[in-house]
């Protein structure tokens, strides 16, 4: 199944948390790198006014033994190991990583809803999603290509001096 894990951070090292994040996601077994996104430097969506800028990226992976409950405790795991803080909805933070899509499946489980409940709305998940996957397709909402075409992505900026590297 593919997986498509969406990654962000607005605090302290932006950039070498997001590559420790796909280290560290992928250190385990069940999960398997199949290519990252270029970098995106992004204006904040909601919460707290004065928020510095994020650093986006989106990462797609393949697994055949994890079901996305695992996938789910694997990423709050990265967030938790990078000092994630959850003090307020949508502030900062060091690390955020979002399971955004888990093959074709639809879930409405309040704990994980699949595909991302605001993915197809939010241009720095969508703009870097489509450089790596032109192709997909949102579970119930459509393709990438189309939903891009209704955002306004003025806020995502590419950051071609940053680039991820597989995992060690």
């Amino acid at each position: 199944m593919k997986v498509v894990l969406a990654l962000g951070s607005n605090l302290g090292d932006r950039f070498q948390t997001l590559q420790g994040a796909i280290d560290t996601l992928f250190d385990a077994p069940g999960l398997v790198f199949v290519k990252a996104s270029p970098v995106y430097e992004t204006d904040p969506v909601g919460g707290p006014p004065g928020q510095l800028p994020y650093l986006n990226a989106v990462v797609l992976a393949e697994t055949s033994t994890l079901v996305p409950r695992t996938i789910l405790e694997r990423a709050l795991s990265v967030e938790n190991a990078f000092g994630r803080v959850r003090k307020e909805h949508w502030g900062p933070r060091t690390l955020d990583v979002d399971v955004i899509v888990v093959g074709d499946i639809v879930s409405d489980d309040p704990e994980l809803t699949l595909p991302h409940p605001r993915a197809h709305e939010r241009a720095f998940v969508l703009v870097p999603w489509f450089e790596v996957d032109p192709d997909a397709v949102v579970p119930g909402h459509g393709r990438i290509a189309d939903l891009l075409g209704g955002l306004d992505r003025s806020g995502v900026r590419r950051r071609d001096d940053l680039k991820l590297q597989r995992p060690d």
